[in-house]
């Protein structure tokens, strides 16, 4: 008998073009091979809510989509959809609740936000082969008002005070930005991890989080928050939002992806942007020719086309192996797992090295994988 279940979890989905199914034509018989597939969710789905009117960050214009382009999560095999993200707001409260509601009528269950703060911070609960794990998501990219409470709708929080300090002299030169999640959330997100340690063999977190675009970097509150819920009692904790890859840490046996990256999304067209973007007027990222219109579909910085498909083996006594399988995205957005003897598994392989570097880990390619270990 089977005595263990296997999780694959994967970065932003939501692309805004159709036929939306097409995007998961290529990796669908991937993700088929796990018990449990958790994807993050960075588009709502729905016909209703106001037009977002926000002083700066994105307009949101494509953050609400057709229901009918939520058949994509179908065509992918995904199960649990995490809504903690910085766009499930972006239409007010009707857009998000519709979208929850899209997706529990579609027999998935949806974490991360809710009708209020305890629908969204209830975990999911797997129960599978005698094995139970339950996943917690929440969000730190957030806009006042959006957080979840009593209530009131909203999205599960880990928010984060920003402050800023010189850092030499060179006119031009960006400040040393500091960042401090705040200890209420950060509090609460322990207790949520206890309590729901108490109910299950596993806990793993979702944390929408870091700095978008930018390689490598990490924002100075994110250790901090994922030891934190290490020492709370979660097994493995899976981050996205920055859209690349991020560092991979192994703290006390537990393993930390910081960012597994893009999946099936395809952003906005950049008009005007000719090959590249900016973010703040100070870092510009070329995107790739082929992945530009006419043929091409994804318009994201050219290092983001390289991600991964986490994987979490998951018996009686916690989590049995971390792995990662080296992913690619192709012009049309469309994303594909890497054999090992496929020039580009190395490529994502030492990128990956490269991001992890400053943090405690050892890679070992097994198979077609990627297995993370550490002391």
């Amino acid at each position: 008998m089977n005595d263990t279940v296997t999780l694959m979890a994967v970065g932003d989905i939501g692309p805004v073009y159709e036929p939306a199914d097409q995007y998961a034509e290529l990796v669908a018989p991937v993700l088929a091979q796990a018990d449990v597939r958790l994807g993050q969710c960075e588009r709502t789905y729905s016909q209703r809510g106001h037009k977002p009117n926000y002083d700066n960050g994105p307009s949101g214009n494509h953050s609400r989509l057709h229901p009918r382009m939520a058949s994509l999560w179908n065509a992918a095999g995904i199960d649990i959809v995490s809504l903690a993200s910085n766009h499930a707001m972006d239409w007010g409260p009707e857009a998000m609740l519709d979208t929850a509601e899209l997706f529990r009528g579609m027999g998935k269950t949806v974490i991360g936000a809710g009708e209020d703060g305890e629908r969204a911070r209830k975990p999911a609960i797997i129960d599978r082969n005698g094995v139970t794990a339950a996943i917690l998501s929440y969000c730190s990219v957030l806009r006042d008002g959006q957080a979840a409470a009593e209530g009131k709708a909203g999205v599960a929080p880990l928010r984060v005070h920003t402050y800023y300090a010189p850092e030499e002299y060179q006119p031009g030169a960006p400040p040393r930005i500091i960042t401090e999640a705040f200890e209420h959330d950060v509090a609460a997100m322990e207790q949520d991890i206890a309590r729901a340690k108490q109910a299950a063999d596993v806990v793993i977190v979702s944390l929408h989080w870091g700095l978008r675009h930018v390689p490598k970097t990490l924002c100075t509150y994110q250790q901090p928050v994922a030891h934190r819920a290490i020492d709370a009692g979660a097994d493995l904790i899976l981050g996205h939002h920055a859209h690349s890859i991020k560092a991979i840490e192994v703290y006390k046996r537990k393993v930390c992806f910081y960012s597994i990256g893009n999946f099936m999304t395809t952003g906005a067209a950049q008009l005007g942007a000719g090959v590249g973007i900016f973010d703040w007027n100070l870092i510009w990222y070329p995107i790739d020719k082929e992945c530009l219109p006419p043929n091409g579909q994804y318009h994201f910085p050219a290092h983001t086309r390289k991600t991964m498909i986490a994987k979490a083996v998951i018996g009686h006594g916690g989590i049995e192996r971390v792995s990662f399988l080296p992913a690619f995205i192709n012009h049309r957005a469309q994303p594909y797992a890497l054999r090992r003897d496929d020039p580009k598994f190395q490529e994502i392989l030492e990128w990956t090295q490269w991001v992890s570097d400053q943090h405690p880990h050892t890679f070992r390619v097994e198979g077609d994988e990627v297995v993370v270990e550490g002391s």
